[in-house]
């Protein structure tokens, strides 16, 4: 029995996600959870690179090479730690025990690892996202709601 354990392969999801590349950024929907995710250029090229065939090394190996910049490791653990966090992965993962705590992590990578962020808004869902009619407006279909103070009275907003 081997006491040696195989490298991480993150593999990225792929299913229910919407995907929009821009020069900077990266954004993905989620349609499964109903949020919109922007990750970073340094996020965005560690997460299209999550094949499930590359490690940690040569995840960061690959970053440094398309950011024309040195990427370290750790940039690379924080940016697989958003991205499982944010369902982004396949297989939820954690940083292994010999690997950083999240401050540590903080600390080394420096503003390194903030180029790693990912931002996160919480898209409403389409009966929450309905504007209401006006005084006077009509309010005779279905899902059509008046606005407060008005009440949909023979099918027009009083």
């Amino acid at each position: 029995m081997s006491l040696v354990s195989e490298p991480l392969r993150p593999l990225a999801r792929q299913e229910e996600l919407v995907v929009e590349s821009l020069p900077e950024e990266v954004l993905v929907y989620d349609l499964k959870n109903n949020k919109a995710h922007c990750l970073s250029r340094t996020a965005a090229v560690v997460w299209q690179h999550c094949d499930g065939q590359r490690s940690v090394t040569e995840l960061a190996q690959v970053t440094q090479q398309e950011l024309h910049t040195p990427v370290e490791e750790d940039v690379v653990w924080f940016a697989l730690d958003q991205l499982s966090q944010l369902h982004l992965l396949q297989e939820r993962m954690t940083l292994p025990v010999t690997a950083v705590s999240r401050r540590e992590l903080f600390r080394r990578a420096g503003a390194v690892a903030a180029a790693a962020v990912v931002t996160t808004i919480v898209a409403p869902k389409a009966a929450q996202a309905v504007s209401c009619v006006g005084q006077n407006g009509n309010c005779s279909g279905a899902g059509v709601q008046c606005c407060s103070p008005y009440a949909c009275t023979g099918g027009t907003c009083v």
